[in-house]
């Protein structure tokens, strides 16, 4: 095993974040694991908290199945710094800046094969804070498989915006097959919804956003959304004003609320594609004039592969790009409580933990 200054003496501790359910959350003291063969000690930088965190573990544990919380430490979204390596890391060596898939797989089945572990339904198959320990601590035990390097422009925040939410974006974005000259409308302007309005941007198109949350409004335009729609009874013809009574050739559902859904199909122009990128709930609508007839394609699109997360750390790299600038809110490990807090209000940006 190789080590640096910067690796824990033996029998060393950490602090840990478990999510025990009922908006709690409890710091803990674990022993700082060894890496094994294929595996890699990470010093954790940055870990965001993510929507699902809060959906399905913060508030109650209602996961089932491949999303089911088994009390591990929480968080999937981290970057950081390798400080130990197992034996057979190929490349990865200690001192490299690392973003994680947020996923390990069987690395077997066809879509291990294709890097989308997310897809893999074998056992082995476990999430980073959700069946294994996960980025809300001091360092990270993570699979090389599932490691990124995270280019030298790029803040190691900028790097936990991109361990689910900015790929998840670049994805839909990518289904769409998105370009300048598109006009497009993202629906719900949370973390997810301020990406996909960033790299729709930077890609060229004509983005218009819409939220209840005026402050995400606002924050979309600054990350390169046109004045925004309100979320009122003339939503949609003030969007079909803006583009010349058309409608948008891409429409991308970030909330994952039953509106809007509806809203993006019934926004969408003749020809248009649609994405549903949020997750949860329903929608009901009528197939012949929402969607057969307006020749609408329809992409259901769920998170990244580790090649379009590869893709997405390059796009931002070469653009220049910092998904940092949607963190609203920076707290510290010791501050989890609160930072937990602050998100579930449901006001806010992205909220990020950064360790020392």
């Amino acid at each position: 095993m190789t080590v640096d200054g910067n690796q824990p003496s033996l029998g060393a501790t950490m602090r840990g974040v478990v999510l025990p359910g009922g908006d709690r959350t409890e710091t803990r003291m674990f022993p700082v694991p060894k890496p094994a063969t294929g595996q890699v000690l990470v010093k954790v930088k940055a870990s965001g908290i993510c929507g699902s965190d809060l959906k399905f573990i913060y508030h109650q544990h209602t996961g089932t199945g491949g999303s089911k919380y088994q009390g591990v430490i929480a968080g999937h979204e981290p970057a950081g710094e390798i400080v130990a390596v197992g034996p057979g890391c190929g490349h990865w060596k200690v001192g490299d800046r690392v973003v994680v898939y947020h996923i390990s797989g069987c690395g077997q089945c066809s879509e291990c094969r294709k890097g989308f572990y997310i897809g893999c339904t074998d056992e082995r198959r476990k999430a980073y804070g959700w069946q294994r320990d996960g980025g809300h601590a001091d360092y990270l035990l993570a699979e090389a498989s599932t490691l990124l390097a995270l280019p030298e422009s790029l803040t190691y925040i900028d790097g936990a915006m991109v361990a689910c939410g900015v790929a998840t974006a670049y994805q839909g974005l990518s289904r769409a097959e998105v370009s300048g000259r598109d006009r497009v409308l993202v629906v719900g302007l949370g973390p997810v919804g301020l990406a996909t309005a960033m790299l729709a941007s930077a890609s060229g198109a004509e983005v218009y956003g819409i939220d209840t949350v005026a402050a995400r409004v606002a924050l979309a335009q600054e990350l390169g959304a046109r004045p925004g729609i309100g979320p009122s009874a003339t939503a949609l013809s003030d969007l079909k004003r803006l583009t010349d009574g058309a409608g948008v050739e891409v429409a991308i559902d970030c909330s994952g609320s039953a509106a809007g859904r509806y809203f993006c199909l019934d926004a969408a122009a003749t020809w248009g594609r649609v994405v549903f990128l949020g997750e949860g709930g329903t929608v009901s609508f009528e197939p012949s004039p929402m969607l057969i007839r307006k020749q609408l394609t329809l992409y259901g699109s769920w998170v990244g592969s580790v090649e379009s997360m590869a893709k997405t750390l390059a796009f931002l790299d070469r653009l220049q790009l910092h998904p940092e600038a949607m963190v609203t809110h920076r707290f510290s490990l010791g501050e989890v409580d609160a930072a937990y807090q602050t998100f579930a209000a449901g006001s806010t940006g992205k909220v990020v933990l950064t360790m020392d």
